[in-house]
């Protein structure tokens, strides 16, 4: 017979004392408009989901690609200047 193990771990692991640190803070910042851009190209295809895209609709989405690609490659910048300033490369 196998004992059962309780999952005490894994709901500690969550407990509401636990905050993310400043670090992580910074992080979730530096990358909000990227997460922005990916929920405005998420509403732009939600709105489709039950009709035939117009071609409104269908600039709505390429603007919201577009935009995505442009915030990923601003934040990618971003992040590769500060992992790559202080290393012996």
């Amino acid at each position: 017979m196998e004992p059962i193990v309780t999952v005490q771990d894994a709901v500690t692991a969550f407990a509401d004392w636990i905050e993310p640190t400043n670090a992580e803070l910074d992080a979730i910042e530096e990358e909000m408009p990227a997460i922005l851009a990916d929920v405005d190209l998420i509403d732009a295809q939600i709105i489709t989901l039950d009709r035939i895209p117009s071609e409104l609709d269908a600039r709505r989405i390429r603007r919201a690609r577009c935009r995505v690609l442009a915030e990923r490659r601003a934040l990618a910048n971003r992040t590769a200047g500060v992992t790559l300033s202080g290393g012996a490369a």
